[in-house]
């Protein structure tokens, strides 16, 4: 027998007073209740109890183990009921992972929600632009979006799937003119954004038919932060790629106008990973099946929100100076109404 299931049966017998019932309480013979005593004594050194046909009782030695056998106990039988609660209970402290972009205009309000919904459990987030190695820096789910995964023994959850666009400010189109087709960029201004999830120094759109086009030219200027691409666009600097939550305040407000509206950049999957799918912890259980239940819902959100802003200011322009005009109008672009922007604080 183990040492903590043979001091399990000492203690029987010393609550009963007799071999013969801590046997019948532990469902074993008396035989093998005085073998686990010795086995105690003969692994001890030490005489626990002093024992004759008439009486038993407790040696100095024995008393003193006795009681260090109940504090023991009782912490693992506490521990094991901690472990089974966290199966069924969710509480605790969950480290997640979300990329830069991802990270701070998806999984951080999805996490306010989920905090609604459980408050027990606290959450520590890490946003960066690399993963980590979940296992070895302890994480506990990473929320990362790529155009496929590489292999790994992690267990993965395909949320859905999102893209970039195009955009440019309104001032830079007056000035350089809208280009009508992905091989027009040649002869524009093209910033890069160095995101980790996104094939590096080249753009890859996905066209209305399905056709592909690449473009793979020298940017006079590129950044890891989408953010700070989308404060260069704005500028006039060029055009660039934009995540969609981080474009759509800009073409509400008219400081910025999607480019090529009939295109997206390459789609890319969106996946929650964890370390195993066996006794798997309510907590990550539960936020996964949060993230599969929202993560899709906010992703409609932000096209119907984005569906709305595909009359940007150039657009009337061209009714008066034809697809590359560079007269400018004071007019501008339809804005956003109030059912729009209660779409846009579900993203933002």
């Amino acid at each position: 027998m183990d040492t903590l299931r043979n001091m399990r049966v000492f203690m029987r017998v010393v609550e009963s007073g007799s071999f013969t019932r801590a046997a019948a309480s532990e469902t074993m013979t008396t035989a093998q209740v005085s073998r686990a005593v010795t086995d105690l004594e003969s692994r001890l050194r030490t005489r626990l109890l002093n024992r004759t046909t008439r009486r038993m009782s407790l040696t100095e030695a024995g008393e003193r183990y006795f009681q260090s056998c109940k504090r023991i106990l009782a912490d693992i039988e506490q521990a094991e009921a901690e472990a089974a609660a966290a199966h069924a209970n969710p509480a605790g402290k969950l480290r997640v992972y979300g990329g830069t972009s991802f990270g701070q205009h998806y999984v951080m309000p999805l996490i306010a929600r989920y905090q609604q919904h459980l408050p027990e459990v606290s959450v520590d987030l890490t946003i960066a632009q690399q993963m980590p190695d979940i296992i070895e820096e302890g994480f506990d789910v990473a929320v990362v979006v790529a155009a496929e995964l590489e292999d790994s023994a992690l267990i993965s959850q395909h949320l859905g799937s999102t893209a970039a666009i195009l955009c440019a400010s309104p001032q830079y189109l007056r000035t350089r003119g809208e280009p009508r087709s992905f091989d027009d960029l040649e002869a524009h201004t093209c910033l890069h954004l160095t995101d980790a999830s996104l094939p590096p120094g080249q753009w890859v759109s996905e066209g209305p038919l399905g056709e592909t086009f690449r473009h793979t030219g020298v940017t006079p200027f590129q950044v890891n932060n989408p953010e700070a691409l989308a404060l260069a666009i704005r500028e006039g600097m060029g055009i660039g790629p934009l995540p969609v939550p981080v474009a759509l305040p800009g073409l509400a407000d008219g400081t910025l106008v999607r480019v090529l509206p009939t295109h997206t950049l390459q789609k890319l999957n969106i996946y929650a990973l964890y370390a195993s799918r066996r006794y798997l912890d309510a907590k990550i259980r539960t936020f996964v099946e949060f993230l599969r239940e929202k993560v899709p819902l906010v992703l409609a959100e932000q096209e119907a929100a984005l569906a709305t802003c595909d009359d940007p200011p150039l657009r009337e322009l061209e009714a008066h100076t034809g697809p590359r005009g560079t007269r400018a109008r004071s007019g501008r672009g339809r804005s956003l109404n109030t059912r729009d922007l209660e779409r846009l604080r579900l993203v933002n």
